[in-house]
């Protein structure tokens, strides 16, 4: 901007601001009034809809309950799932996303570009909808993510309805299948099927050590598919 275009551009700027309205008392009150309609139209829907219960009551009985953090935390919640390592948590939930604001906050300071129009800053813009898309990206898959217990084994169709059983039996809360279930109380199962044979297996099943329940309960159909899903992991 040369001298010429900085004299306009004050010329302008002060019959514009000769022009406007002051702040106070006409911007703060008419924000207050929006204000003070918000807060009533909040107050309003809370009392003729109700609060209600964002998820069913605590039942400290379950083993197959699994916390989900709010939405706007699926991102987060979607980089644990990336990051998988135990040691490395400390970098998906604070390394990454501090880098990243910090790298929003100084965009300013290393784009000194003039210019406010998006297509004039390819640097600001490229970054700014880069972060977005991976933040949305990471959302839409947080959402849509599974329980971190939830066994996704590529396993051989036959097999697969002891797979659902497994799932449905929470297996996982107390199981490592590959990379989901928890690494305890149980042994990591994951390969069972090449330690122990098919009858073992099912004996395990029917007569566990505790804490582990007995499964004997199961209809056969059910309890046979999940013997046989077992005795398949090698």
């Amino acid at each position: 901007m040369n001298s010429r275009e900085k004299e306009e551009y004050l010329r302008e700027y002060q019959i514009l601001k000769n022009q406007g309205k002051p702040f106070f008392p006409y911007a703060v009150v008419k924000d207050s009034a929006m204000a003070v309609i918000t807060l009533g139209v909040i107050i309003a829907l809370a009392i003729i809809l109700g609060s209600g219960e964002l998820q069913n009551k605590a039942d400290p009985t379950t083993t197959t309950y699994t916390p989900r953090p709010e939405w706007y935390f699926f991102f987060l919640f979607e980089l644990l799932r990336v990051i998988k390592p135990p040691s490395l948590v400390i970098l998906a939930t604070v390394g990454i996303p501090t880098l990243l604001l910090v790298a929003v906050l100084l965009l300013p300071f290393y784009d000194r570009n003039p210019e406010r129009r998006p297509e004039r800053r390819p640097i600001a813009t490229t970054f700014g909808i880069a972060v977005i898309a991976l933040m949305a990206y990471l959302t839409y898959l947080g959402a849509h993510a599974g329980a971190p217990d939830q066994i996704e084994l590529k396993v051989a169709p036959a097999v697969r309805p002891g797979l659902v059983v497994a799932n449905q039996s929470g297996c996982g809360a107390c199981h490592k299948f590959g990379e989901a279930g928890n690494a305890g109380p149980g042994p990591n199962l994951t390969k069972v099927g090449g330690r122990l044979p098919r009858d073992a297996i099912a004996r395990t099943l029917v007569n566990p050590t505790a804490p582990m329940p007995s499964y004997k309960a199961l209809p056969p159909k059910k309890f046979n598919a999940l013997v046989d899903f077992l005795a398949s992991l090698r």
